[in-house]
């Protein structure tokens, strides 16, 4: 057997997971050590976690999280009124299989672009795809898509993202066209794909945000009805950071 012609014929199949873990069994001699089964199962499993990986990575990097950090970074000491046992269910990521939404709401600085981020790479470890934006953000890049012609094809790449993240919800009111758009990007996904929302209003008060009851009343009816909601208080945890440095 030529050895030389099997790795190139790896390289050429994609398999690298493979080659690299047969190529390190080849090298090292280990191959006598174990049986043809427990070779193959190495060798599937090599190329299994190396495809997932790279999955992973590219997951990763189309979301476009403002900061990347994992579930187990969340700080539940701090006084936050985070309902830990709640999060832990959101861990296991089965709101986003149901297509159920999410908001976080509390001052700024208390940590909701942090849990927001945290729970949408726990959707990314889950093979999700997410997509993280800030409301303005999209907002502003849908408003450009109607003026150009490619609002719609911009809108189906949304509806696409199997958990959507949109952060600093109400910052500013809702005016003209945006009203409308909201609506679009809220309206495609409801019962289908989930969201995420992260403001620093009570859910109460969103209704003020769009200056239309009836268009507040569509909004809210399908953000609402079935999402789990997180509201934390206490002091900003930058202003705790400042401190220890």
């Amino acid at each position: 057997m030529n050895i030389t012609a099997t790795f190139e014929k790896l390289r050429t199949l994609k398999l690298s997971g493979f080659e690299n873990a047969y190529r390190s069994i080849y090298e090292s001699g280990t191959n006598t050590s174990f049986t043809n089964d427990e070779i193959i199962g190495h060798l599937i499993d090599a190329e299994y976690d190396d495809r997932y990986n790279k999955k992973l990575e590219r997951l990763l990097k189309n979301a476009g999280f403002r900061q990347q950090v994992t579930f187990n970074q969340i700080d539940f000491t701090a006084q936050r009124t985070l309902d830990k046992n709640l999060l832990l269910r959101l861990q296991t990521c089965d709101w986003i299989k149901k297509s159920q939404d999410i908001l976080i709401v509390g001052p700024t600085g208390v940590g909701k672009s942090f849990i927001a981020c945290a729970l949408g790479f726990q959707a990314c470890l889950a093979e999700f795809k997410v997509l993280y934006t800030t409301t303005g953000r999209i907002l502003d890049k849908l408003m450009l898509a109607k003026a150009d012609g490619t609002y719609h094809t911009e809108l189906d790449k949304i509806s696409k993202k199997d958990l959507l993240i949109m952060d600093d919800f109400g910052l500013k009111p809702f005016e003209g066209k945006t009203k409308n758009i909201l609506f679009d990007i809220i309206d495609d996904r409801n019962a289908k794909k989930s969201t995420i929302i992260t403001s620093q209003i009570p859910v109460k008060d969103w209704y003020d945000c769009f200056g239309d009851p009836n268009l507040a009343d569509a909004v809210m009816d399908r953000l609402v009805n079935g999402s789990f909601r997180i509201e934390m208080q206490g002091e900003s945890m930058r202003k705790n950071i400042k401190k220890v440095g």
